[in-house]
């Protein structure tokens, strides 16, 4: 499950989006960023905020960006820093790339290989009520439950055309950066993690581990 909080956030996720977004080597389309949905996954030490985004630049073609947020900076990312973003509720968060960050790699790994889905979303109201939210981003591994996932603690990640390869366990785990482009992975011998969104019903690749 993950825990929502009603609060206000500076900048806001899209803004973070649009700023970062568009220096990265995977980048495509032009015009404002459109949110198209997200997803989370859960940190099992409950430190660590882990959301998936869907997004277009004007026509261009859909783009996934995971982003992690901590209370604190983590250490060796300086380079992965999205942006520090202040949490009415929450304090100051640090905001990462997902790929650099063994949280990401680690609850990704967990979701396809044991055959896992999206987090559950619960908001905690101002009067402290917890309110379920509707899922309408689904995300769903294709991996066998009680399969063992071996310790994530370091990533190593690189840039491969509209991909990120993450290096991380004894794993290569493969996020499709440019989720609708027109090359195609070979899945041969891999689990996978699929999904569908409001706009796009066909179950489609999000990303693969070897």
């Amino acid at each position: 499950m993950a825990l929502l909080h009603q609060a206000s956030i500076t900048p806001t996720k899209l803004e973070a989006l649009a700023a970062w977004a568009p220096h990265r080597p995977w980048f495509a389309g032009s015009g404002d960023l459109t949110l198209l949905g997200a997803y989370r996954f859960d940190d099992p030490t409950g430190e660590v905020g882990i959301e998936t985004f869907l997004v277009r630049a004007g026509e261009g073609p859909v783009l996934q960006v995971p982003l992690t947020y901590r209370g604190a900076p983590l250490a060796g990312a300086d380079d992965a820093l999205v942006c520090e973003m202040d949490h009415t509720v929450l304090g100051p968060r640090w905001v990462y790339d997902g790929c650099a960050d063994p949280a990401y790699a680690a609850a990704l790994a967990t979701t396809v290989l044991t055959g896992g889905r999206e987090a559950p979303l619960e908001v905690e109201q101002a009067d402290g009520e917890v309110v379920t939210r509707e899922i309408t981003t689904f995300a769903y591994g294709s991996g066998v439950p009680g399969t063992e996932v071996p310790a994530i603690t370091a990533v190593q990640r690189r840039e491969e055309g509209e991909c990120t390869v993450i290096e991380a366990g004894g794993l290569e785990l493969t996020l499709c950066r440019v989720v609708t482009g027109g090359g195609a992975l070979d899945t041969t011998g891999a689990r996978t993690l699929t999904g569908r969104w409001p706009d796009r019903s066909e179950p489609t690749l999000l990303a693969l581990v070897r």
